[in-house]
């Protein structure tokens, strides 16, 4: 299952996380202790409860679990006084803070790597959204917009300087996208592969 973390991807079946286009280092144990945070949202899972599922039959001191949080905050980008996906209750344990949204299946191409959207409003841009940003100086901040609902894929400009295009036309409004639609954002090319499709199996974000 891959699951959307705001500025990053989870993907529990490949047992990797996904920054942008940039898979993150963490070790199995880090691995292994978001996905527990994730699973039990917004539960906080105390100490022992951690310390219980991470080293069965193993004593540990909590200084173990500390350097493990803080292996996986710095895989994630963030740190204990800025903390925007690992919560810390004190004198308790941890907590996964924020939404986790499954992964619809539909996905943009740009060349070899994927963008993988989710269900709901997915902005396109050089502003970090959910799949990376786009680092172009013809794309716009908050370029396009592509909601998904269900099957249905919409896509829409939201005011750029350079426009939003669907093979060559220029929108003027919000457009159905259908699967293997090129769509071109400034300069940038893209190719909408809708959820049903099965031609690539690589997962991967672009940044």
């Amino acid at each position: 299952m891959r699951l959307s973390l705001g500025p990053v991807t989870l993907d529990t079946d490949r047992r990797q996380v996904f920054r942008g286009s940039e898979s993150l280092h963490v070790s199995a144990k880090a691995f292994q202790l978001l996905q527990l945070l994730v699973e039990n949202r917004p539960r906080a899972l105390s100490k022992d409860e951690l310390q219980r599922a991470l080293w069965p039959d193993t004593f540990i001191s909590d200084t173990s679990l500390t350097t493990l949080v803080n292996e996986l905050r710095a895989g994630l980008g963030e740190s204990a006084r800025e903390p925007r996906l690992i919560r810390t209750v004190h004198s308790y344990g941890y907590a996964f803070e924020g939404d986790a949204a499954a992964a619809s299946g539909a996905r943009l191409l740009r060349g070899e790597l994927e963008v993988p959207l989710s269900e709901g409003e997915n902005v396109l841009g050089r502003d970090q959204g959910r799949g990376g940003s786009i680092t172009d100086a013809s794309v716009s901040r908050r370029h396009a917009r592509i909601t998904l609902s269900g099957e249905i894929a919409t896509l829409e400009d939201l005011g750029s300087k350079n426009g939003t295009f669907v093979g060559e036309k220029k929108l003027g409004g919000p457009t159905v996208l259908a699967d293997g639609d090129t769509i071109r954002l400034g300069l940038v090319t893209l190719v909408f592969r809708a959820a049903n499709n099965e031609a690539s199996t690589k997962t991967a974000v672009q940044e």
